[in-house]
């Protein structure tokens, strides 16, 4: 009896590490407007989607340092941004957890790991939570992909990099590349929306 009822706490701890509490159902869907928004990179230096100049689009997502699921697809971002920003759609990763409850997550840890990590992309973090509210992400890693359309951000895919976190070779959906290359071809995002799975964030209280 003990057994099973610490076998069903594991699990229960578990299933709440993956899920989200506090701002979940407000944010953009697929077709909103985004607005851009200014944050500190781990250069120091304050960054706004405004700044790429020659960007098509974003590929805007919401990672951190600490969480199983993000460290299983930081290589899949940096292979995003290498594979997309050249072509006009560069990844702007954003931290929004809350550093008080997540040490593993502040500012100084965020510039390590880029910096051993050699990112190519910036690394933004949410001190407010402001931006990450506005999205409506809920998980790290969770997607959002924004094309600009007469002078706007379109937001055009919302969720899951791909359909396998613990195996990118494994994985038969690529969501996020597809939605970009749908865009580049200048056709219809044929899935415009999945389920972010991950770490759910982390809200200041």
């Amino acid at each position: 009896m003990k057994k099973y009822l610490l076998l069903t706490l594991l699990l229960l701890t578990g299933a709440l590490g993956a899920m989200s509490f506090g701002p979940a159902e407000s944010g953009y869907k697929a077709g909103d407007v985004a607005r851009d928004f200014n944050l500190k990179n781990v250069d120091g230096k304050m960054v706004s989607l405004a700044d790429f100049k020659d960007a098509k689009g974003y590929i805007v997502t919401f990672t951190c340092n600490h969480c199983p699921f993000a460290k299983m697809y930081e290589s899949r971002i940096e292979a995003l941004d290498k594979q997309f920003a050249s072509k006009g759609y560069p990844v702007i990763a954003i931290s929004p957890n809350d550093v008080t409850a997540v040490p593993d997550d502040s500012y100084a840890n965020m510039v390590t790991l880029a910096k051993e990590h050699h990112y190519t992309f910036p690394y933004l973090i949410d001190e407010t939570q402001d931006v990450t509210k506005a999205f409506g992400a809920t998980n790290t890693p969770h997607v959002f992909v924004l094309n600009k359309e007469n002078g706007k951000l379109v937001v055009r895919y919302i969720g899951a990099i791909d359909d396998n976190a613990q195996d990118a070779s494994k994985a038969k959906s690529h969501y996020v590349a597809d939605a970009v290359n749908s865009l580049l071809a200048r056709k219809p995002v044929a899935t415009a929306k999945t389920k972010a799975i991950g770490c759910g964030i982390k809200w200041k209280s």
